[in-house]
């Protein structure tokens, strides 16, 4: 099986995502100290855009790499494009 197409950035990612662990434990300290709610959900908001960040790093990498490599290849394009049209269709959803 080919290598992810965030191969080269794993350790940026894995640093985002850390920080955004940081962030839900944050949040989770916020309610146990019951702060005010609009303060916790700014917070929730800022995390949501994280990840929406490291989502769509990931998928750039992965059209950038897997969808244009099976696209060269000639070898399983259809598939690949499926399956980056599937993830476009549930991060516009989430």
């Amino acid at each position: 099986m080919d290598h992810p197409g965030y191969l080269n950035a794993k350790g940026d990612v894995l640093k985002r995502l850390r920080r955004i662990e940081g962030q839900a434990r944050g949040l989770q300290r916020m309610v146990e100290e019951e702060q005010y709610c609009i303060d916790i959900l700014t917070q929730v908001s800022a995390m949501t855009k994280a990840l929406q960040a490291v989502a769509l790093n990931l998928l750039d990498d992965h059209l950038a790499h897997c969808v244009r490599d099976a696209v060269t290849s000639g070898e399983g394009a259809d598939e690949k494009l499926t399956e980056a049209s599937a993830a476009i269709a549930r991060l516009v959803r989430s």
